[in-house]
C-alpha cells in the first residue's frame, strides 16, 4: 500500500456521500482524509506517483480510464498520454461496461464499430424492431425519431423481458425470457430460410458462411425456440415474415443485447437476420446500437479503447502503428492493452498498480461494486479527475477539479449515428476548475513530454491529420453543416448517411470484404436461478435519472421517487408484499434493502431495478461479474435473486 494511504484504513465512508462540485484540487492527507490542495501539490504528486510505477514496476502496471462523455478531443490527448508519456496501450472507457460487444459484432461483420444508419432514417423506414431497449425512456431523443417513422407509417415491434414504455408503442411485443434472444434470433432466421424470404441475390453476393448459418439454426424450429424464451411460435412466426417482407427495415438494440456475458454474440445474432434480408447498406435499411452517453462512441472513434488507434486503425497494423509513431516521436507496443475488465482483474493480482480516472465512476458503475471498489483500494496510487467528488474521486490519492461539463468546454462529440458536432462554452467553470486537456498536458509536462496545444480546435487538427474517416471535417464545415458523420474523408464533398453502401456493387472490387454470418450458439445466463434464489434480476435505466445519478442525483425532480425493486403483481402477492414495502433482496455476492414497486409489465419470475442510486441502494452489489470474453462486458442483465419481507417503511 502506498505510502501516502498509511493512517487512512478503509475509506469508504470517510467522504461525505452529497455529489459536490469540484473547484479545487484535492490530495490525500496523512490521516487519510482527502484535504484541499495547490494545483501545483497536486499535479506533482499525480505525476509522482505516475512516475514511480512506471519506473518500479514498468508501463504496463499503468491504465488510463477515460470519458464518455468529455469531448472526442479530450479522449484523443488522454490515450496520446497513455501512449506516449506512460507508453502502455491500457486505456479504456465505459464503452466497455455498455456497448464494446456492439463495437466488435459490427466489426466483426463489417470491418467498422459504428451504427449503420442515420436518426433520420428511421423517420423514412418501413419497420422498426426495438430489441432489448427501452428507447422512451434511456433515448428520449432517439424515440422522438422512432414516434415520427410510426406517424409517416411505419411499424414497430418490441422484443424485451419487459412491457415497456417503449413496447406499448408497438403493434406486437415478443416478451422472451431474460438471456434467451440468440434462439429467438436464430428461430426468426429459420423461418425466414424456410419461408423462402432469403434475399439470395444479397446473401450470394455480398455475405459468407451461409450454408454453416442455415446448419446452424435449422433446430430452432418455432416450436423449440418458443419453449426456450417464452415466446409464442405465432409472434416469433409474424415477426419473422414482418422484418423479411418489409421494403426497408430498421433493427435497434441497446443494454438489453449487449449486457450478457455473451454479449458479442447476441449482436452477432441480430447481424445475422439483416445479413440474411439485405437490410443494410441502404437509405432507411440497418442496424443501430443506441448509445448511453453523449460521446461514447466518440471515445471509441479517439482511440481511447485498448486495441484501436484514432480512427479506429488496428494497433497491430504496422503501417499503422508507423505513422503514429511518426507523428507523436515515440513507439507504441505492438499489442493490445488491457480492457476495463481486464484492468479490474489486473488490480487483484498486482498487476496493474496506478490508474488515471477521467471522468469514470467504476466504484459504482462496476458488476459486484463490493469487489470493485476492494479493488480500487488497493491500488498503489489513484488519480482522478471529475467535476463531482464521486465514489470513486472518494477513493483517490488525489482529485483534480475539471471543465468536464458539455456547457463549459469546446470540442466536438459524436454520437450513435456517428455524427460530429461542436459544442462550446457557455459558462466559466467554477472555482479553480481547469480544462482538461490542459490537466492532462500538464502533467504530461511533468512527466518529460512538452505538449502545447492552443485550443481544442488544435487537438482535432491533428487527429483528423492521423484518421482518414475524420480528415475532412473541419471546425468550419462541422459549423456550416451542423454536424458531419463519418467516415469523412474528403474536405469538399459531404459523406453519405448511412454505411455499407458498397455491398450492393456488382463489381467485387467496388465491393469489398464481405459480410460473415456470425455463427454463434445459445448460453444461458451465468448466475442460474434455483430454490435459493427464485427471481431473474435485470437492470436498466429510467427516463428521470441518468447512470449512476452523480448528475441527475444533486437536483430535485417531481418525477425521482429513489430507487425500488418491481415486481410484476402476482409476484408481490406471492410474496405478501405491497407498494412500498421494504425488502431485503440478496443475490450470491450481496444484498441491499429497497422498498417494493408494482410493475404491470413485469411478467412472475423478473424483476427490475436501475443503477441510478447506488447511495440508497447500490444494485451493483447483487450483479455478477460474468464477462463477455470477446468484449469484457459484464452480465447485469441476468442475476439470480431472492427477496425477504421487512418491516414496512413507507406509510
Amino acid at each position: 500500500m502506498n505510502s501516502e494511504r498509511t493512517g487512512g484504513g478503509n475509506r469508504r465512508g470517510r467522504q461525505p456521500k452529497t455529489y459536490e462540485r469540484l473547484t479545487h484540487p484535492l490530495v490525500r492527507g496523512e490521516d487519510g482524509v482527502l484535504r484541499r490542495a495547490s494545483w501545483d501539490e497536486a499535479l506533482a504528486r499525480a505525476a509522482a506517483g505516475f512516475r514511480r510505477t512506471r519506473e518500479t514496476h514498468g508501463p504496463d502496471a499503468f491504465a488510463m480510464l477515460s470519458c464518455a462523455r468529455a469531448t472526442n478531443e479530450m479522449n484523443y490527448v488522454a490515450q496520446k498520454f497513455t501512449r506516449v508519456v506512460m507508453g502502455t496501450n491500457n486505456v479504456d472507457s465505459c464503452n466497455r461496461t455498455c456497448h464494446a460487444p456492439s463495437v466488435a459484432g459490427l466489426s466483426a461483420a463489417f470491418g467498422s464499430g459504428g451504427g449503420t444508419s442515420s436518426y433520420e432514417e428511421v423517420e423514412h423506414t418501413d419497420l422498426i424492431v426495438m430489441w432489448g431497449s427501452n428507447a422512451r425512456f434511456a433515448h428520449p431523443i432517439f424515440f422522438q425519431h422512432v414516434l415520427k417513422g410510426i406517424r409517416n407509417g411505419a411499424r414497430m415491434h418490441a422484443v424485451d423481458p419487459r412491457r415497456t414504455s417503449t413496447a406499448e408503442w408497438a403493434e406486437s411485443w415478443l416478451g422472451l425470457d431474460v438471456g434467451t434472444d440468440i434462439p429467438l434470433a436464430h428461430a426468426i432466421g429459420r423461418e425466414i430460410i424456410h419461408a423462402g424470404l432469403v434475399n439470395r441475390a444479397f446473401v450470394d453476393r455480398a455475405t459468407t458462411g451461409y450454408e454453416e448459418y442455415a446448419a446452424l439454426v435449422e433446430p430452432w424450429t418455432l416450436t423449440a425456440a418458443a419453449k426456450v424464451t417464452g415466446v409464442p411460435a405465432e409472434a416469433i412466426r409474424d415477426l419473422a415474415h414482418a422484418y423479411a417482407t418489409a421494403e426497408r427495415a430498421q433493427l435497434c438494440w441497446t443494454l438489453g443485447i449487449t449486457e450478457h456475458h455473451n454479449g458479442t454474440d447476441n449482436v452477432r445474432a441480430l447481424i445475422n437476420l439483416c445479413l440474411l434480408t439485405g437490410h443494410v447498406g441502404r437509405y432507411g435499411a440497418g442496424v443501430q446500437p443506441l448509445r448511453g452517453q453523449n460521446n461514447v462512441q466518440g471515445g471509441g472513434d479517439m482511440g481511447a479503447i485498448p486495441n484501436k488507434l484514432p480512427g479506429f486503425q488496428d494497433i497491430l497494423d504496422p503501417p499503422v502503428r508507423q505513422k503514429f509513431e511518426r507523428s507523436w516521436d515515440t513507439v507504441i507496443q505492438p499489442r493490445y492493452g488491457k480492457t476495463l475488465t481486464q484492468m479490474f482483474e489486473a488490480m487483484e493480482t498486482g498487476e496493474l498498480r496506478a490508474v488515471y480516472c477521467i471522468g469514470e465512476n467504476p466504484a459504482q458503475s462496476e458488476a459486484d461494486s463490493d469487489q470493485a471498489v476492494r479493488r480500487l483500494e488497493a491500488l498503489d496510487h489513484l488519480v482522478v479527475q471529475d467535476i463531482f467528488l464521486t465514489r470513486t474521486a472518494q477513493l483517490a490519492d488525489v482529485v483534480l477539479p475539471a471543465t468536464a461539463s458539455w456547457a463549459e468546454t469546446d470540442g466536438t462529440t459524436t454520437n450513435s449515428e456517428r455524427r460530429v458536432q461542436r459544442v462550446r462554452a457557455a459558462l466559466t467553470p467554477p472555482g479553480e476548475a481547469r480544462e482538461d486537456i490542459d490537466i492532462i498536458c500538464a502533467m504530461a509536462g511533468l512527466l518529460g513530454q512538452d505538449w502545447k496545444f492552443d485550443d481544442a480546435e488544435t487537438v482535432w487538427n491533428e487527429l483528423r491529420s492521423l484518421s482518414p474517416d475524420h480528415f475532412g471535417m473541419t471546425y468550419e464545415r462541422l459549423a456550416e453543416h451542423q454536424g458531419l458523420q463519418w467516415p469523412c474523408p474528403d474536405t469538399e464533398k459531404l459523406p453519405s448517411g448511412f454505411l455499407h453502401a458498397r455491398l450492393w456493387e456488382t463489381d467485387p472490387v467496388r465491393r469489398g470484404p464481405a459480410a460473415p454470418f456470425g455463427l454463434v450458439r445459445h448460453d444461458p445466463p451465468v448466475d442460474l436461478t434455483d430454490d435459493s434464489y427464485p427471481l431473474r434480476l435485470t437492470t436498466g435505466r429510467r427516463l428521470d435519472s441518468y447512470n449512476t445519478g452523480v448528475q441527475s442525483g444533486s437536483y430535485a425532480s417531481p418525477l425521482r421517487r429513489g430507487e425500488y425493486i418491481q415486481l410484476c403483481p402476482e409476484d408481490a402477492e406471492s410474496y405478501g408484499v405491497v407498494v412500498g414495502e421494504e425488502v431485503r433482496v440478496s443475490s450470491r455476492r450481496g444484498s441491499v434493502t429497497a422498498p417494493v414497486w408494482i410493475d404491470s409489465g413485469l411478467r412472475p419470475g423478473l424483476a427490475f431495478m436501475t443503477m441510478h442510486f447506488p447511495d440508497e441502494v447500490d444494485t451493483n452489489q447483487l450483479t455478477i461479474e460474468a464477462n463477455c470474453p470477446i468484449a469484457g462486458t459484464a452480465e447485469f442483465k441476468a442475476s439470480a435473486v431472492r427477496i425477504e419481507k421487512l418491516v414496512p417503511a413507507w406509510t
